[in-house]
C-alpha cells in the first residue's frame, strides 16, 4: 500500500467515525474510538487492550480502559446509527438473522459467566453468551444489535449485581426475550421489516413465532422433529354441548380432538408428488441443492394440557435429500398473504448460514471474544465498537466490487477508492488502517 493509498483509507475511517460517533460527545472520546478501530482492524494476535494499544504504538492503555469500561457514551445511540450505515450500505437485503453465540472465559468474575452451554466449544463450559440481531443480503451481512444474556444467579444478589455493574432497571430476560427486545429496538429505529430466520431454539418456542406475528414480521424459524402439529384446522372441530350445568362449551372437548402428529409424521405422510428439488443459492463446492416439500399446518402447542392459545396457519418446510433415509431439517414459516412459491420459501429458511460466518470474522478478524474487562458497561461498548468495525469493514469489501457503487462521496478520496479496496481481504479479512 502506498502512502497516498494509506492516507486515503485514513481519511475513510474518519468519514466513517463522523457518521456514526457523533453522539460521543468529548473530542478525546473520538480520538480513542478511532484508536480502537484502528486496533481491532490491523492485523495481529489477541485484541484486548494491552496488545491492542501497543500495537497502535504505545496508545495509552489506561485511557483506552476508561473508553470502553468506564466512559458513560450510549450504546443504543451509537448502534442505531450503525444501523442505518448497514441498511443503507447493504441494499439488497433478505432476512434479519438472530442467533447467539458464546464467549468461553476461564475464570467466573466476568459479567454473565456461567457453566452453561458454549457453542464455540460444543460442550457445558464456563461463558458468557450473547444474542444478536443481523441485517442479510444474499451476498453480506452485519450484526446491528447486541444482548447480553444473564443467568439468574448473577441477579440474585445485590452483591453479584454490584460485581458485573449491572444497572438496577435489568432484569432477568430469557435468550428469547432478548431476541424479541432486539426486535423491538430495530423497529424503534425504522430498520425496514425483512423475514425473520432462527434457529430451534426460538423456532420451538410457540410464544416467540406469535410475538412475531403481532408485530407483524415474517419468519421462516428452524424447528425439532418432535414438534407436534394439525394439518387441518382445529377451529373447525364441532363444540359438542356439555352435559353439565354452567357456562356453554367455547372449545371442543379434548377427547374430541384429532391427535396432533410429529413433525417427523408429517413428512413420512407427504405423497411423493409434494417433494421438488430445489437449488437455492451457489456454494463454493457448486450450486446447493436438495429435496423439499411444504404442507400448511396448526401448532398444537399445549393441546394436551386443554389450552386454547390463538392458532394460524404456518407453512411446514421439510427437507428430505434423496436417498436419505429421514428428513434432515424441518422449519416453521409464515410469509404474509401473498402465495409463497416453494423456491422462495427455501431461499428464506436456508438464509440462515451467514450469520456464522459473521461470527467467525467477528471473532477471528475482530476480536469480538478479547475482551478482558469484567463489567456490564464495557462488554456491550466492546461489541458496539467491533460492530462498528464490521460495518466499515464490509464498507472496504463493497469498494474492492468492480463497478465500486458505493462511494457516494465527491471528496478527494474518490479516486482511489478501488485500488485501495484491493488492499482489503475478502471476505472477512483484515483492513490495514494507519
Amino acid at each position: 500500500m502506498t502512502s497516498k493509498e494509506a492516507a486515503a483509507l485514513d481519511e475513510r475511517l474518519d468519514q466513517f467515525l463522523t457518521d456514526v460517533t457523533a453522539s460521543l460527545g468529548r473530542s478525546e472520546r473520538h480520538h480513542w474510538a478511532k484508536i480502537y478501530l484502528q486496533g481491532l482492524l490491523l492485523e495481529g494476535g489477541r485484541k484486548s487492550i494491552e496488545p491492542l494499544a501497543e500495537r497502535m504504538g504505545g496508545a495509552d492503555v489506561q485511557s483506552l480502559r476508561q473508553f470502553v469500561g468506564q466512559s458513560p457514551w450510549a450504546v443504543e445511540v451509537i448502534q442505531k446509527q450503525v444501523a442505518e450505515k448497514v441498511v443503507d450500505l447493504l441494499t439488497e437485503p433478505e432476512v434479519w438473522m438472530i442467533d447467539e453465540t458464546a464467549f468461553p472465559k476461564a475464570g467466573d468474575a466476568s459479567v454473565g459467566v456461567a457453566r452453561q452451554y458454549c457453542g464455540a466449544l460444543g460442550k457445558i463450559a464456563n461463558c458468557q453468551v450473547a444474542v444478536s440481531l443481523h441485517w442479510s443480503t444474499s451476498a453480506a451481512s452485519c450484526p446491528l444489535a447486541w444482548r447480553l444474556y444473564l443467568p439468574a444467579a448473577w441477579l440474585a444478589t445485590p452483591e453479584r449485581r454490584a460485581a458485573g455493574k449491572i444497572p438496577e432497571a435489568v432484569s432477568y430476560q430469557s435468550k428469547n426475550q432478548l431476541a424479541l427486545e432486539l426486535v423491538d429496538q430495530a423497529l424503534g429505529w425504522e430498520v425496514p421489516r425483512l423475514p425473520v430466520v432462527a434457529d430451534s431454539a426460538y423456532g420451538d418456542d410457540f410464544e416467540f413465532r406469535a410475538s412475531l406475528r403481532e408485530r407483524g414480521l415474517q419468519y421462516a424459524v428452524a424447528v425439532k422433529l418432535g414438534t407436534k402439529v394439525w394439518t387441518s384446522d382445529p377451529a373447525q372441530v364441532p363444540v359438542t354441548a356439555s352435559k353439565s350445568r354452567g357456562r356453554p362449551r367455547k372449545h371442543p372437548a379434548l377427547k374430541d380432538m384429532p391427535a396432533p402428529k410429529t413433525l417427523a409424521e408429517v413428512a413420512r405422510d407427504l405423497p411423493l408428488k409434494d417433494w421438488q428439488n430445489v437449488t437455492w443459492r451457489q456454494g463454493t463446492k457448486g450450486p446447493m441443492r436438495s429435496r423439499f416439500a411444504r404442507v400448511k399446518v396448526w401448532a398444537a402447542h399445549g393441546w394436551n394440557r386443554a389450552e386454547h392459545p390463538q392458532r394460524v396457519p404456518e407453512w411446514l418446510l421439510v427437507e428430505w435429500s434423496e436417498g436419505a433415509v429421514a428428513p434432515t431439517d424441518y422449519w416453521l414459516a409464515q410469509l404474509g398473504d401473498q402465495p409463497v412459491g416453494l423456491r422462495r420459501l427455501v431461499k428464506i429458511a436456508r438464509a440462515r448460514w451467514r450469520v456464522e460466518m459473521d461470527y467467525r470474522e467477528l471473532k477471528e478478524e475482530l476480536g469480538l471474544d478479547h475482551y478482558e474487562g469484567r463489567h456490564w458497561l464495557g462488554w456491550h461498548h466492546h461489541v458496539t465498537l467491533v460492530s462498528m468495525a464490521f460495518a466499515f469493514l464490509r464498507t472496504e469489501q463493497a469498494r474492492a466490487k468492480k463497478n465500486c457503487w458505493c462511494e457516494v462521496d465527491a471528496g478527494n478520496v474518490a479516486a482511489d477508492a478501488c485500488a485501495i479496496a484491493g488492499q482489503t481481504h475478502s471476505p472477512g479479512g483484515t483492513v490495514p488502517v494507519v
